[in-house]
């Protein structure tokens, strides 16, 4: 009787890892959180274009610097895949003026490669939403949850071509890509975006941008 018992005992890791790997994959695992900007540098940071970006108070702040045809990209040095990302942000008040987040951006490039997600106002139809040469998720098209000329909680979960993303705590890009290019994939820079719009001299500003890498 001892004996069986105790060949039980040692079968059951066994038994509990096998059927751990022969059904549904395991969660990624979240590693250590990495501040990305705290405040008082930008040494994780490359600049590209004509747009001004610049450090106010602890703040982040991007914008043409007085002249509306400037446009640019603060990207990340490192480059992310999967990824747990929050910041806060916040939006000048003008026509279709918005900003974005690049996702797996291609390092060096003064363009969008990758998804987005958009940074503007659903009344001129640029809202914080999923796009990607296109609408894919138009998120808070109808702008009721983004706070006016306040600070926005915004985070964005990209695991393959699951992307999701909140604002404000509440969920509103929910989109898995049907038939991703590998290069959307494929590791990439975070990269924020400024341009003017409309002949506007605009503005964006960002605060307590912090990623989280998904193991897996």
């Amino acid at each position: 009787m001892m004996r069986s018992s105790l060949s039980l005992l040692i079968l059951t890791p066994i038994l509990a890892c096998l059927l751990l790997h022969d059904g549904q994959a395991e969660e990624p695992k979240a590693s250590t959180t990495q501040v990305l900007f705290d405040g008082s540098t930008l040494d994780a940071w490359e600049s590209i274009g004509s747009a001004k970006w610049k450090i106010e108070g602890n703040v982040l702040v991007g914008g043409q610097d007085g002249d509306p045809k400037r446009s640019g990209l603060l990207y990340t040095k490192a480059s992310f895949q999967d990824f747990d990302l929050t910041l806060e942000f916040m939006i000048d008040e003008h026509g279709k003026y918005n900003s974005g987040v690049y996702l797996r951006n291609t390092p060096d490039q003064p363009r969008r490669t990758g998804y987005q997600i958009n940074i503007g106002r659903g009344a001129a139809d640029e809202p914080v939403g999923l796009y990607l040469n296109d609408w894919l998720d138009k998120g808070d098209a109808d702008d009721t949850i983004r706070k006016k000329l306040d600070w926005n909680h915004l985070r964005i979960r990209a695991q393959g071509p699951h992307i999701e993303a909140w604002l404000n705590g509440t969920k509103i890009v929910d989109y898995t890509d049907p038939d991703p290019k590998p290069a959307l994939l494929q590791k990439g820079t975070i990269a924020l975006q400024t341009y003017g719009a409309e002949g506007h001299d605009g503005w964006v500003k960002f605060r307590s941008i912090q990623i989280r890498p998904l193991d897996k």
